[in-house]
């Protein structure tokens, strides 16, 4: 017989309160276009972007997540110092140590939360989520803070034609905490390592320690280039709309509701048009909202699911409680999917 005794949560999880920020720079097409052989229209038709936002240097990972922050606490009417850990995906925070997340657990004012970062690109925040589930039905915390956020024009190529137009920063944030009805739904996720080469950092980190940059890519100016994200845009998009389709199904299945007891869907905010594959694969009904961000925010990454929540629910798109698929997919490639009720 086991000596260890039981851990004691609560019996179920659900999100509380959602924060968004985004940098006051808004950034046009017209901008990206300076330095790219491109047009606002093919832009526009290829992704369905139209601005995104872009931070100051004022406007850090931390500084961002903070704000977002701050704003989910207080919608979930919970304090800072009740929050028992920091759960923070990210792919642009520079530092490999300390984690971003204990800065912003210290900065919120947390009674000395348990904080950690996580690498899961543009799943990062359904990762989180599941994650922060476990805690709280596991007992180890009764409210967690998950925050997806990312300063992309940091690993953005301005040159690339094939991305240039694409990332946004930002940073979104929820309180999940105690339900004692089901209202985040089993997490059907995973991975396909055989196609991490489809999205990827041009050059790795440790080139410059080398000290040898023959090898390294130039911008116009004969400058090395910064590493920026480079992806295969064709692969990526099929992968996306036939893969993470049946993906998203499954999360349907999983949590036992079909297409038509959705109120919303809310899926990464990659492009727009595999958002419009996904609907008309799935199958949803008019009825549902269907979150296109993407136009005014761009891809941000971790940050693109709780700034597209947060969005909808402030302009009344959605409403709380609603019934909601949310999808990430990404670099990895990773992904993550389940059924949620708005807080």
């Amino acid at each position: 017989m086991s000596k260890i005794k039981p851990s004691k949560g609560a019996p179920y999880a659900r999100i509380l309160g959602v924060g968004g920020y985004r940098p006051t720079r808004v950034v046009p097409n017209e901008v990206i276009l300076e330095k790219i052989d491109s047009s606002d229209e093919w832009i526009r038709s290829r992704s369905g972007i139209e601005t995104r936002h872009w931070a100051s240097p004022e406007e850090t990972v931390a500084a961002m997540s903070v704000e977002a922050s701050g704003k989910a606490i207080a919608d979930a009417g919970i304090d800072a110092g009740q929050i028992g850990a920091v759960v923070v995906s990210t792919v642009s925070h520079f530092s490999q140590t300390p984690a971003v997340a204990t800065e912003i657990a210290d900065r919120l004012g947390t009674n000395k939360a348990a904080a950690f970062d996580i690498s899961a690109g543009c799943a990062g925040f359904g990762y989180g989520l599941t994650l922060a589930k476990g805690m709280i039905v596991e007992g180890s915390a009764e409210y967690v803070l998950v925050i997806g956020v990312e300063r992309l024009s940091d690993l953005t190529d301005l040159e690339d034609r094939a991305t240039a137009f694409l990332f946004g920063d930002g940073a979104g944030a929820v309180v999940v905490g105690p339900s004692q009805e089901p209202a985040i739904g089993p997490t059907v996720w995973g991975s396909e390592g055989d196609k991490a080469q489809t999205i990827k950092q041009t050059v790795s980190w440790d080139r410059f320690r080398i000290g040898d940059l023959s090898e390294l890519p130039l911008d116009s100016a004969g400058n090395v280039k910064f590493p920026a994200i480079t992806q295969e845009g064709q692969a990526v998009f099929r992968w996306a709309v036939f893969e993470m389709a049946k993906v998203a199904q499954q999360a349907l299945d999983a949590a036992g509701i079909s297409p038509g007891d959705l109120d919303v869907f809310i899926p990464h905010q990659a492009n727009v048009r595999i958002i419009d594959s996904m609907v008309k694969t799935l199958k949803l009904p008019e009825h549902v909202t269907v979150a296109r961000d993407i136009r005014t925010t761009g891809n941000t990454s971790a940050a693109s699911i709780p700034l597209a929540m947060e969005r909808l629910l402030a302009t009344g798109e959605a409403k709380s409680g609603d019934t909601a698929l949310v999808i990430g997919f990404g670099a990895g490639l990773v992904y993550a999917a389940t059924v949620v009720t708005l807080p």
